[in-house]
């Protein structure tokens, strides 16, 4: 009968072998057919609404990591339990592995991005961990104990070169040495120039652009994905008279526009910071359209991602001229970043980014709203998602402690495609006083703005509240994000001494 510390030692070497195996396979087939990878994404298709936004709440960018981690420590404890479990017979650890690989390969079957010779990957995750498992525990019975220790100590190393293969393997496609051969993109019409004034980043608010790096991300992509711009192309079917291929030499080629414009993700709670605001590169949507001719009765885009995530937008937004609609490829005077979508993605302003976004954009179906439902749309989110009438509060922060006397409080407010009228402040159940506003660069972007209060030493609360162009004030009742975005005022608590 095996030691404890040995059978759960063969437990989770058997685990390392049947990823590693499997990761390294996926470096040929497709990164996403690694088993760990697709149990992964399958755990975040199948995430419950209010899970998900615990998480983007929480964690942030590193909600994913979170996940995998979480996935890893719960496979080493489970693979280190079928070893106990199989002390003296291999039959209860193989069940378990069994079940591992069955489980990896419904989830790259399930995946819509990979076709039949991804299930190469789990199978061989399923075969190499059971035979690791097998022959382990075959061996780890002999009596050769210097023999065995040299063998495990092998098992070890040759999953860890099997990973690091497969890592290597798929990063063969070098996304970041095509972004970088793109060069510099000139837009034939450039944005207007961004006034001084536009925002108060002395005072306390953001700038008025969001650096590439400070941009939010929220996305379901486990990993980036790395299109080569050589090897991208567009298809653009379904309702329309004639369908287009373009590569992506057609759009580089094309006399491009450039439009400054804020985005916000629906998962923004009040007060959020995911709105952020860039200059983005590309062409009309709407011309792209126009060139396949859409037929009568077409209600939606529906965009598909190159890892198979998709969204539905309206298609009388993306045909309005006066929003704007893009398909993007540069943004902030350079090519797409990478974790941003290069080489190309939606950007259809004023509506929430589930709908308006999609990033390494790879498929335009022309079609109506009965015909294909989206990811999101699927879960119970908003179908049509225009973007929220809101402001934020950036200084104070909460909880802050400052001087008494003059205190300024910052902050933005957005209302995209209308536009905000007004910026009001209410300290400690005082009357509503109007905040001096940045001037408008467009009625797609944020505007900042700032007041000074008088303040006594003591705890204090300040409650924002942004009236848009049409004359709608925001509302007071909170709503979560769910399902087309939060509502309510902003409001922190700060302390002057």
């Amino acid at each position: 009968m095996l030691s404890r510390w040995r059978a759960a030692l063969i437990g989770v070497l058997a685990l390392a072998a049947a990823l590693a195996a499997g990761h390294l396979v996926a470096g040929f087939v497709g990164v996403n057919a690694s088993p760990y990878l697709a149990v992964g994404n399958g755990a975040i298709d199948l995430t419950p609404v209010w899970l998900k936004d615990f998480a983007v709440r929480t964690f942030g960018t590193y909600d994913k990591l979170v996940l995998l981690s979480g996935m890893a420590v719960v496979m080493v404890v489970v693979a280190a339990v079928a070893g106990l479990l199989s002390r003296r017979t291999p039959v209860p650890g193989l069940v378990v592995i069994t079940g591992f690989g069955l489980v990896g390969l419904a989830a790259v079957y399930a995946r819509p991005d990979l076709d039949a010779v991804a299930l190469l990957a789990p199978l061989a995750s399923l075969v190499t961990g059971a035979g690791t498992f097998a022959f382990l525990h075959r061996l780890d019975v002999a009596p050769d104990t210097s023999r065995r220790t040299v063998l495990l100590a092998g098992v070890a190393a040759g999953a860890g070169l099997a990973g690091l293969g497969g890592q290597l393997l798929a990063g063969r496609r070098d996304a970041a040495s095509s972004r970088e051969a793109v060069g510099r993109l000139v837009p034939a019409r450039t944005a207007p120039m961004i006034p001084a004034d536009a925002d108060f980043a002395k005072l306390g608010t953001p700038p008025f652009l969001t650096r590439n790096d400070r941009f939010y991300r929220v996305d379901t992509a486990l990993t980036v994905p790395q299109v080569r711009a050589e090897d991208w192309s567009l298809r653009l079917h379904g309702l329309v008279d004639r369908e287009i291929r373009y590569r992506y030499a057609d759009i580089r080629n094309r006399p491009l526009v450039e439009r400054t414009i804020t985005m916000t993700c629906v998962s923004n709670e009040v007060g959020g910071t995911y709105v952020s605001t860039a200059n983005f590169v590309g062409v009309d949507l709407a011309d792209l359209l126009d060139e396949a001719g859409v037929r009568p009765g077409a209600e939606q885009l529906f965009s598909s991602s190159v890892d198979g995530w998709t969204s539905g937008s309206p298609i009388a937004a993306v045909m309005d001229s006066s929003r704007g609609a893009m398909l993007a490829i540069g943004m902030n005077g350079e090519p797409l970043p990478i974790e941003h979508g290069f080489p190309a993605r939606l950007v259809i302003p004023g509506l929430y980014g589930y709908v308006s976004a999609t990033k390494w954009v790879t498929d335009l179906e022309v079609t109506t709203w009965a015909a294909r439902q989206a990811y999101w749309l699927k879960r119970g989110w908003g179908r049509e998602a225009p973007i929220k009438t809101q402001s934020r509060i950036d200084t104070p922060k909460g909880f802050e402690t400052v001087s008494s006397g003059k205190v300024r409080v910052t902050g933005i407010a957005w209302a995209q495609h209308t536009g905000i009228a007004k910026v009001e402040l209410r300290m400690d159940n005082g009357p509503w006083r109007e905040a001096m506003l940045s001037a408008e660069v467009n009625v797609e972007t944020w505007r900042m703005w700032w007041l000074e209060f008088d303040v006594a030493p003591g705890g204090h609360q300040v409650v924002c509240r942004a009236t848009d162009k049409r004359g709608y004030t925001q509302t007071e009742t909170r709503a979560g994000t769910v399902p087309d975005g939060a509502t309510g005022w902003h409001s922190i608590a700060f302390t002057a001494r």
